[in-house]
């Protein structure tokens, strides 16, 4: 009760923290990985699993959306619907940064959950089922601690958390063929990635 107590509360500071808005110029959205983020360092305190956090700015936000999903693999085969999903836009700012991420609950037991968090919203943690105590598992992100440049209608992954019966090792997360491979040879694979769009043109 009191980790459930606790997973709340945190969660509750992402929505009071992560929001934001800037006067920055710039017309690229831009994203880069905080791994040391008090977010981070809080789940790490307290034993509660993973969390791949990241800085994100993103101009134009009143005429944009940004999806934000986790994919999984199981031996090559991709999940029909995403493990869990969000996504915003048409935001009443013209510019907006704050924090986006990924978290896995108790990454290793029969209970573990999932959820995704970007500035003023954090998706319900969502349980998952579970295969991968038996395997030796890693986790990296996609991109590094400088900024990333988002094109509108990219899509591009940001982390990943995979796992094989024998071994586990990292990949290069932006080259397709890399990509194809873990999926091909890891048992599991979860791919967190994010788009950008422009909002939809009214018709006359």
């Amino acid at each position: 009760m009191k980790k459930v107590i606790t997973l709340s509360a945190i969660l509750c500071c992402f929505l009071v923290t992560s929001a934001g808005c800037s006067n920055t110029h710039g017309d690229g959205a831009t994203i880069s990985v905080n791994a040391d983020s008090e977010y981070v360092n809080t789940f790490n305190d307290l034993h509660l699993g993973l969390l791949f956090d990241f800085n994100f700015r993103l101009p134009h936000a009143d005429d944009r959306w940004v999806k934000l999903w986790v994919e999984r693999y199981q031996d090559g085969k991709k999940d029909l619907e995403p493990l869990t999903q969000l996504s915003y836009g048409e935001s009443p700012n013209e510019m907006e940064e704050g924090n986006i991420g990924f978290g896995i609950i108790n990454p290793n037991q029969k209970d573990t959950s999932v959820f995704l968090y970007a500035p003023n919203i954090v998706n319900k943690p969502v349980i998952i089922e579970n295969k991968t105590k038996e395997t030796m598992t890693t986790w990296q992100y996609g991109i590094s601690e400088d900024e990333v440049t988002l094109e509108v209608g990219e899509t591009k992954i940001l982390a990943a958390y995979h796992g094989a019966d024998h071994s586990a090792r990292t990949w290069d997360l932006q080259d397709t063929e890399s990509v194809n491979k873990m999926i091909q040879q890891d048992s599991f694979v979860m791919l967190l990635k994010i788009k950008i769009e422009e909002k939809p043109t009214e018709a006359s």
